[in-house]
């Protein structure tokens, strides 16, 4: 069932109808209960109105011929009546009554079997006049009272039932009003259309679903934005390195000197390589996107993985690369693949602005430290570090602004997160890798 109007509706119908028929069988058995209570009662009231009546019978029927009982009113075609000699011959009895003994037990209650039916028997007993009197009712006529009583519940109930359910679903089609509006809204909406649904007359249990579409809303919205960005930052930056590799080929086309060919040539190699590094960390910032979930986690060996990364990344001649011994011990529980990408970012960015000096790596108490010899950034851009396709005064030629930007996505994956900072002891900058605990 999948309309939540109908399963709604099957509920309340359901739980009404269980609370219907454990009233009716709460009923059933509290009636039947004080139902035989006063049926017990009058059955004294009219065994003691019959013996009272006895002394009023005629001598020679109490001698020794059965007589007949005068009427007892109303009582008498429900109640059988008999009166017997203590000595066992029968004096009187009801129209009604069966020839047969109604009780042979002790003055009070009893049960009594007589021709396939069971009877209710209240016996009085009179020595001084030496009769017994018997009044009885029949157990079968009592439990017909309780089920026509039953009865009496029931079909109330079952022509008030098509009237409860049509009660039942209007509310609910009431109450389920405001899911129909916003539904209204929502389909009325063009594709552009990310404003967040008003919740001014949402009532408190259609309130966590607006929310969460709201915040699905604000989501698609941040993500087509950053979209747009990328695209618009992507095509301003693949066009400089295309328009150089167009111009550098024009001139090595346009000259027959070898040197302004191979100079050519090498330029359009430089600018090739900086189109494929952008291309390549366009994609790493797409793919790192695209998946918002946390990286597993395993222990990693940071030395081999900064001894690769090294041995990869060219740099220049002056530039001297140190790993402490502190950093090629280090194992951090972390993902693999995540620190690959921010540490190869890490590296490469200051490869890239070390022109001549030294790059350390070391561990810390709680992550990993590399430290280069650059020319450091200006204090009024250190907050802007790490945007995307930012790119400050002291960018480099083959810079394209998403390095730092991969790092920090790529730790926010591991619940570490990236500090830059200028060296206070020289000029360069200092990369802090710290993973929480």
């Amino acid at each position: 069932m999948r309309s939540l109007k109908l399963r709604l509706f099957a509920a309340l119908l359901l739980a009404t109808s269980f609370v219907w028929l454990a009233a009716v069988a709460w009923i059933y058995v509290s009636s039947r209960r004080e139902l035989e209570h006063v049926l017990d009662t009058r059955l004294q009231e009219a065994a003691r109105m019959v013996a009272s009546l006895a002394s009023g019978l005629d001598r020679t029927a109490a001698a020794g011929s059965e007589g007949t009982l005068p009427p007892l009113g109303s009582y008498e075609r429900q109640l059988s009546c008999q009166i017997w000699s203590l000595d066992g011959r029968m004096i009187a009895r009801s129209s009604g009554a069966p020839a047969a003994q109604l009780s042979q037990d002790a003055p009070g209650f009893s049960d009594r079997q007589i021709d396939g039916e069971r009877w209710r028997v209240f016996t009085v007993e009179d020595g001084s006049r030496g009769v017994r009197v018997m009044v009885g009712d029949r157990v079968g006529l009592r439990e017909r009272l309780v089920s026509d009583l039953i009865k009496g519940l029931m079909w109330p109930a079952l022509l008030i039932a098509p009237l409860l359910g049509g009660a039942i679903w209007a509310c609910l089609g009431q109450g389920l009003r405001p899911l129909r509006r916003m539904a209204r809204d929502l389909a009325s909406r063009n594709a552009e259309d990310m404003s967040p649904v008003s919740l001014a007359r949402a009532p408190a249990e259609v309130r966590p679903l607006a929310d969460a579409l709201n915040t699905l809303f604000r989501r698609v919205e941040a993500a087509r934005r950053h979209e747009r960005e990328v695209t618009a930052f992507a095509a301003h930056e693949l066009r400089t390195p295309l328009s150089g590799l167009k111009t550098q080929a024009q001139v090595a086309l346009a000259t027959e000197d070898p040197q302004v060919v191979r100079g050519a040539l090498q330029q359009i190699v430089a600018a090739v390589d900086r189109t494929a590094r952008l291309v390549r960390q366009l994609l790493t910032i797409a793919r790192l996107d695209a998946d918002p979930e946390q990286a597993p986690r395993t222990p990693v060996a940071v030395g081999p993985l900064l001894a690769e990364i090294v041995a990869d990344i060219p740099k220049s001649d002056h530039v001297r690369v140190t790993i402490e011994p502190s950093a090629r011990d280090l194992v951090l529980d972390t993902n693999a693949e995540c620190l690959q990408l921010a540490l190869r970012n890490l590296h490469e960015n200051a490869a890239q602005h070390t022109i001549g000096g030294n790059i350390v790596w070391r561990a810390t108490a709680d992550g990993l430290l590399v430290e280069d010899e650059g020319r450091g950034i200006p204090p009024d851009e250190i907050d802007k570090v790490g945007t995307r396709f930012f790119r400050g005064r002291h960018r480099s030629h083959a810079g394209s602004g998403l390095g730092l930007a991969i790092v920090k996505i790529a730790l926010s994956k591991v619940g570490a997160q990236l500090l830059i900072g200028n060296r206070l002891d020289r000029t360069g900058v200092r990369s802090y890798v710290m993973f929480r605990k």
